[in-house]
């Protein structure tokens, strides 16, 4: 009796060596480290490489290591310090086509890395950073979309010869046309039904000389407007954030119009502030193909022109005449060519910048013409052995193409070199400014010395509260205490198993449910070790006091972590951050406790106690 077949035995040691080897990483803690990314054309290569290994060299700086990946290089140091000089040092060597970021990389073994095991995320509050609360100004996404859609209806009936006097945006919301009579009116209603269902039309009973309708977005169309802005500004924000060269950001909307950035490791508020409010348009220009790019990059440049460099670091000289912005785009979509199979992104602009497009292209077709990308950064650069704060702008020509038609709302920018860049040129166009203002209307910051200190604080209490549990256990169950202590370390080992496998990020409140999962996993072992014990004092034997303590205990353990498990997945479901990571941690302790106060203590009792006649029980 009270034995167990081998390959529950198996199972048990399997998941044992899982555990341990996805909780080792956690162990080795990270390395001071420079992060180096490509910024746009750019790319990660063993020349980055090369360079940045040069670099330090010359400056007499020595890394520990240095890790390349395809779309980042990792250079780890001995201490901050290093770091620090590292940083100026890196990015002087590698120039503006390339973000040399501050982190802190996994200082783990290749041989675990390549089991595919890494350390668990630290969270804002234990790693320390910036959080940012922001708000979108729904309104302002409204009557935005309300003033092309005032374009887009100048457009529409101008071009099917409906008379009307004025069409403009209400300050009450909607879009109010006033018409020259009463069939124009008619006309335009059933032109406007016709294109534009998202649309709801409004007549106004007024004057026999005034004729008059105002136009609304429908609720549905409103939604996804509104819907759609605040995904942009997430894009948006996604790409900014990259510039930082943060590990771990935390961006997601919260609510209708709240979105939640954190970014752990950033101590400089200021710095990050800048990069999220960061500017960036496009310019839309011709090329100045009656004059030579030579002469111009020799200091020659012509009147009404100017020299930029593309992509590839070629000279490109456009003429100064913008023939359209971006900020007439409304959509961007990368694709293949139907005719050739080549990558491509589609653009869509708004109707004012449709009507403009089209007269300005007219004139040009079988010419070349240049799109420029133009970005507003500030950067943190050494001057006289101090750091200061420079304003720059950057000017790139991102693609060149001859005009093969006159271009209107819809057209296409060929001649990219792969479907990832497509999809890059894609991201920048719709991405490359915010769809709506955006607020802070919450700003904290968490230091280093704060992170650490909640950090030995959280361990200080897991600590005790374990200890404690284990010396209680040990001295009221002997042998059966010991293990339930058995169980209970495994138990500790698998959620840090569990939150490192998942990349999950530990937070303070996730720090709280491991504590409450200590003191609740070991309940199930009390619940059944009094069992035995009542099954012992009815005068039952011991092998049959183990069997009836684990077999009738299990319900009573299956109902109360079930409907703790319940309200986990509830706060998982309807909490924010701090709550989740809470919800986390508890709802996987709950799950490996279950097997480790169920499965693991029964296989070790059996090991000790089964199969053999006993008089009494270490109980």
């Amino acid at each position: 009796m009270n034995r167990y077949s081998p390959w529950k035995y198996i199972l048990i040691l399997f998941v044992v060596i899982i555990g341990g080897i996805y909780a080792l990483p956690n162990i080795y803690g990270k390395d001071p480290s420079l992060q180096v990314s490509a910024s746009r054309a750019a790319e990660i290569s063993e020349l980055t490489e090369i360079l940045v290994s040069t670099a330090l060299d010359e400056a007499g700086l020595q890394a520990k290591a240095i890790d390349i990946n395809p779309n980042s290089l990792v250079v780890r140091f001995d201490n901050e310090d290093t770091q620090l000089k590292a940083q100026a040092v890196v990015s002087s060597a590698l120039g503006s086509s390339y973000v040399v970021a501050l982190n802190l990389a996994p200082a783990t073994p290749d041989w675990l890395r390549s089991l595919g095991a890494e350390p668990m995320f630290l969270g804002l509050d234990l790693r320390g950073g910036v959080h940012f609360l922001m708000e979108v100004d729904m309104p302002a996404a409204v009557r935005k979309a309300e003033d092309r859609y005032v374009s887009d209806l100048r457009t529409l009936l101008r071009e099917n010869k409906v008379r009307y006097k004025t069409i403009g945006r209400q300050g009450s919301g909607g879009v109010l046309v006033r018409f020259r009579d009463e069939q124009q009116k008619i006309d335009g209603i059933e032109l406007i039904e016709k294109d534009y269902n998202e649309l709801d039309i409004d007549e106004i009973d007024s004057d026999a000389d005034e004729h008059q309708i105002v136009v609304k977005i429908i609720e549905s169309a409103l939604l996804e407007t509104q819907r759609l802005a605040l995904q942009q500004n997430i894009t948006t924000l996604r790409k900014r954030v990259n510039e930082l060269g943060v590990a771990e950001p935390v961006i997601q909307q919260q609510g209708l119009n709240r979105v939640v950035v954190q970014l752990p490791g950033v101590q400089d508020t200021a710095r990050a502030k800048e990069i999220l409010g960061a500017t960036a348009t496009l310019e839309f220009r011709m090329a100045d193909e009656e004059h030579s790019v030579q002469d111009a990059v020799d200091g020659r440049i012509p009147a009404g022109a100017k020299l930029y460099k593309g992509r590839d670091g070629q000279p490109v000289l456009l003429k100064k005449q913008v023939m359209l912005t971006g900020d007439y785009i409304i959509d961007a979509a990368s694709g293949l060519d139907g005719a050739s199979g080549s990558p491509n992104v589609s653009i869509t602009l708004d109707g004012k910048g449709a009507k403009i497009f089209s007269n300005r292209t007219r004139d040009e077709i079988g010419k070349l013409m240049g799109v420029v990308f133009i970005e507003n950064k500030t950067e943190t650069v050494e001057v006289d052995g101090e750091f200061v704060k420079k304003k720059r702008v950057i000017e790139e020509v991102i693609n060149t193409a001859v005009i093969r038609d006159q271009l209107s709302k819809r057209f296409q920018i060929t001649g990219l070199d792969s479907t990832q860049e497509a999809r890059n040129l894609a991201l920048l166009l719709r991405a490359g400014a915010l769809a709506a203002p955006i607020e802070i209307i919450e700003e904290r910051t968490v230091g280093p010395s704060l992170g650490q200190d909640n950090i030995n604080k959280g361990f200080s209490s897991v600590v005790i509260g374990f200890s404690l549990v284990l010396i209680f256990m040990l001295f009221y169950y002997k042998v059966f205490g010991i293990a339930a202590n058995i169980a209970l370390t495994l138990n500790l080992v698998l959620i840090i198993a569990l939150l490192s496998l998942l990349q999950a990020t530990l937070t303070l409140p996730g720090i709280a449910g491991i504590v409450l999962t200590v003191g609740m996993a070991v309940d199930a072992n009390v619940l059944i070790f009094q069992r035995i014990r009542e099954e012992l004092k009815n005068g039952n034997s011991p092998q049959a006091s183990i069997h009836s303590g684990y077999e009738k205990a299990f319900s009573t353990i299956a109902d109360a972590n079930i409907t703790t498990l319940i309200a986990a997945l509830v706060l998982f479901s309807f909490g924010t951050g701090p709550i989740k990571g809470f919800a986390v941690t508890l709802s996987l302790g709950i799950i490996s406790s279950m097997f480790t106060a169920i499965v693991v203590t029964r296989g070790i009792i059996n090991l000790i106690y089964g199969g053999k006649k006993l008089q009494k029980l270490s109980i």
